[in-house]
C-alpha cells in the first residue's frame, strides 16, 4: 500500500497554485476548479480543489527537507511568511511553520531517521487487537 495524495480545499486556486508553485512544487494538472502537483523527490503528489463555500480544515501537511533551514531562508526571501521558525521539537523533529492562502496549515521539517524509526516506535499490524 502506499500514500497517494493528499488533497486541500482553496478559497482561490490562482494565489494557491501560485503559493504552491513557490514552494518548490511542479504543477502537473491545472484547471479552474482542480489542481495537482509533484513532490521535487520521490513519487508522491498533492492536489487543491477549489471551494465555494467557507470552510476550515484542521489538518495539517507536512513536507520534509532534509536542509530545512535553508529552505526557509530561501522561501523568506521570496516574500513567504512563517508563523514559526525551524524549530526542534520534543518528538525529534524540527520544523517550520506557515499557512497557504486559504489558512491550510503547513509544516516544512526534517525528522531524519526519526519520521520512521522514533525511539518509541511501535510495532501494530493490520491483525493486532486491542
Amino acid at each position: 500500500m502506499n500514500l497517494n495524495q493528499v488533497t486541500l480545499a482553496v478559497q482561490n486556486m490562482d494565489k494557491a497554485t501560485e503559493f504552491y508553485r513557490a514552494l518548490g512544487f511542479t504543477q502537473i494538472v491545472d484547471t479552474e476548479h482542480y489542481a495537482r502537483f509533484e513532490c521535487p523527490e520521490g513519487e508522491s503528489t498533492f492536489s487543491l480543489y477549489l471551494e465555494t463555500e467557507e470552510f476550515k480544515n484542521s489538518s495539517v501537511i507536512y513536507f520534509e527537507h532534509e536542509q530545512l533551514d535553508d529552505w526557509v531562508m530561501e522561501l523568506k526571501s521570496k516574500g513567504i511568511k512563517f508563523e514559526q521558525e525551524p524549530t526542534d521539537q520534543p518528538y525529534l523533529w524540527r520544523e517550520a511553520v506557515l499557512s497557504d492562502p486559504s489558512g491550510n496549515k503547513i509544516k516544512l521539517y526534517w525528522a531524519g531517521d526519526n519520521r520512521l524509526n522514533p525511539p518509541w516506535r511501535v510495532e501494530k499490524g493490520p491483525d493486532h487487537k486491542g
